[in-house]
């Protein structure tokens, strides 16, 4: 196909596509006279998944180069391109050295130990965690951390269920894009379950009080 066609079916504008070549995102395309070239599927999906990695996950430009290097990297094994790709979109989270937050990165410790997880506290989302944990801390609810094994044990699952889904992809770049999109929108779709879980159980526990239709607008 030529870029036109390949900007139609990707939705990505011509211009933005040549830039993606000039800054070796996308790989050139095949010269067929001096003026034109020719692309294929291969280029769709490099397309697809530079938009995902940037307006699903939030990268720059410059992460998205190193996750399309380890893509591309036939050395690299499947756990380090999916995982290149996880910690580039996890927020990072500030520095601080307050007591709550040494306190809570012990806790987090304790949680991958008690867990067996293969992740180490220094990992990007562990630091979030620790971020959570030392805000709950200072907001005078420490307590909540009881319920990290019970949050734990719903987050092994939910994450059992992402990988299934991603295990269907056989193109690497299909891959990091179900990562992506699964870790971004994955999260709020949780999110949205939690809360409609949430209006549900208050609804049966308190009734009598405001019942399901005063809980419902919540």
């Amino acid at each position: 196909m030529r870029i036109g066609e390949l900007s139609r079916k990707s939705g990505v504008p011509v211009p933005t596509i040549k830039y993606y070549v000039r800054e070796g995102l996308l790989p050139a395309g095949m010269l067929t006279s001096p003026n034109q070239a020719r692309y294929d599927d291969g280029h769709e999906r490099r397309l697809r998944l530079i938009r995902a990695l940037l307006d699903v996950g939030g990268m720059p430009l410059s992460a998205i180069a190193e996750v399309l290097e380890a893509v591309d990297d036939p050395e690299q094994p499947v756990h380090m391109v999916l995982g290149a790709a996880a910690i580039r979109i996890t927020p990072e989270e500030p520095e601080d050295a307050g007591p709550e937050s040494a306190e809570a990165r012990e806790e987090v410790a304790a949680l991958l130990a008690r867990r067996g997880w293969r992740v180490g506290p220094d990992n990007p989302a562990g630091r979030s965690l620790a971020g959570v944990l030392a805000a709950l801390h200072r907001a005078g609810h420490g307590g909540f951390v009881e319920l990290l094994d019970l949050y734990a044990e719903a987050a092994e699952s939910v994450a059992s269920a992402d990988l299934d889904y991603v295990r269907r992809r056989v193109a690497r770049e299909d891959l990091v894009e179900s990562v992506v999109v699964g870790t971004v929108l994955g999260e709020a779709m949780f999110g949205a379950l939690r809360r409609l879980a949430h209006v549900d159980a208050s609804a049966r526990a308190y009734e009598g009080g405001e019942g399901e239709e005063g809980a419902g607008r919540k």
